[in-house]
């Protein structure tokens, strides 16, 4: 079930989506070409009629050249210097089977962020390209097993392995059919 502050949020993500887009002086037909998402979705969302997915998020995000995280920093209130896990934002495709925590949110001030992240089995998630190029990850799997693919290298990794990287390309984050994962992934 849907609460209020989830619903305050998914509002906020569709009008900061379209003002990201009215910022770049670009039409829905612009960004559909830019983010091969379709003129319909982007409409729909806009107006918060859907919300994205991941992979949509993804494509969006890459034609702004933003981290996700910096996209739902941007819809966000802000937040004090100590924040309760009851206050941590959580976002989540429930149809793909991933679920993103911010518990250290990005601020201006300051230059990394930290997520913690579940994938159920049988995922996979692909982004065509950095957000930022060379963006610094750390990330630290949990639980599970994950095979993270970066700029065409595939890393398995198992439960307490750190994969660290400098994003240029594109990726892609795969749990076997027998385990999902939980992981923290650090941005810098």
């Amino acid at each position: 079930m849907e609460n209020a502050d989830d619903n305050h949020t998914e509002q906020r993500l569709a009008q900061r989506l379209k003002q990201l887009r009215v910022e770049q002086g670009w039409s829905l037909d612009q960004l559909a070409k830019a983010s091969e998402v379709s003129r319909a979705t982007l409409s729909r969302l806009e107006n918060g009629e859907v919300s994205p997915t991941t992979a949509v998020l993804g494509k969006l995000c890459a034609a702004y050249g933003l981290a996700m995280s910096r996209l739902m920093r941007m819809v966000e209130d802000d937040f004090p210097a100590v924040l309760r896990r009851a206050q941590q934002s959580v976002w989540s495709d429930p149809e793909l089977g991933f679920r993103r925590r911010s518990i250290s949110q990005p601020a201006r001030a300051l230059a990394g962020e930290a997520l913690e992240c579940e994938l159920d089995a049988g995922v996979t998630i692909r982004y065509a390209a950095s957000p930022r190029p060379g963006m610094e990850h750390h990330l630290l799997l949990q639980e599970g097993k994950l095979c993270v693919t970066v700029d065409g290298a595939v890393h398995d990794l198992l439960a307490g392995d750190c994969l660290r990287y400098q994003l240029q390309g594109a990726s892609a984050f795969v749990t076997p059919p027998d385990s999902g994962a939980r992981y923290f992934l650090f941005i810098v």
